[in-house]
């Protein structure tokens, strides 16, 4: 399925100001995103809109299966930032290879799948994200698309002319509650997508 047959709404554009990596990092240190939700998205500082209890809930509830699934040898991130070049985006959950005392202070730089829950949020995580996570070659992507109850997996990195960053994905796969997915990392046995959104 192409990616151009999934259509969203475009939200309104968040305020966007742009930084290096390194001067948005001096300035959380000096606590200026205090109470904010904001994350660095090739130089540019996103603020995101606070959490719904349902994104939250649903996102809580993968990541205790992830963290059951994957088990050792994965460390699997809730709301924790990964370093992608200039970026430093917040995807509700990430998938990194290894030990957390492997990381042990800096954040990830790659990740096996990223996952992001969207519901206000779908046009931008299926943009801007999506070409982010694609340019930096993570090789699975995940978007739990709460308008229409559906788990839209993302997979093959590539290069894409008409993607925000130049990359988006080349294998689309729509899964439905009745359905499982199998992480390219683990594939077997699978999870029930129905866990995901009825956990």
């Amino acid at each position: 399925m192409s990616a151009t047959t999934l259509q969203s709404q475009p939200s309104e554009r968040p305020p966007r100001f742009k930084f290096s990596r390194a001067a948005y990092e001096q300035m959380a240190r000096m606590g200026l995103f205090e109470g904010k939700r904001v994350e660095l998205i090739e130089g540019e500082v996103i603020e995101m809109p606070p959490s719904t209890p349902e994104h939250f809930e649903t996102g809580d509830t993968l990541n205790e299966i992830l963290q059951a699934y994957f088990g050792k040898g994965y460390w699997v991130r809730f709301q924790g930032d990964l370093v992608l070049g200039e970026s430093q985006p917040v995807p509700d959950i990430a998938v990194v290879q290894g030990d957390k005392r492997d990381y042990k202070g800096r954040h990830p730089d790659r990740a096996l799948l990223v996952v992001e829950v969207a519901h206000t949020s779908l046009h931008y995580d299926r943009t801007d994200k999506l070409s982010l996570y694609a340019k930096a070659g993570i090789p699975e992507c995940w978007i739990v698309n709460l308008q229409e109850r559906q788990l839209e997996v993302y997979r093959e990195p590539a290069p894409r002319e008409d993607t925000p960053f130049g990359y988006g994905y080349a294998q689309i796969t729509l899964l439905r509650p009745g359905d499982t997915v199998h992480p390219l990392a683990k594939p077997e046995p699978g999870i029930p997508v129905r866990d995901i959104f009825e956990g």
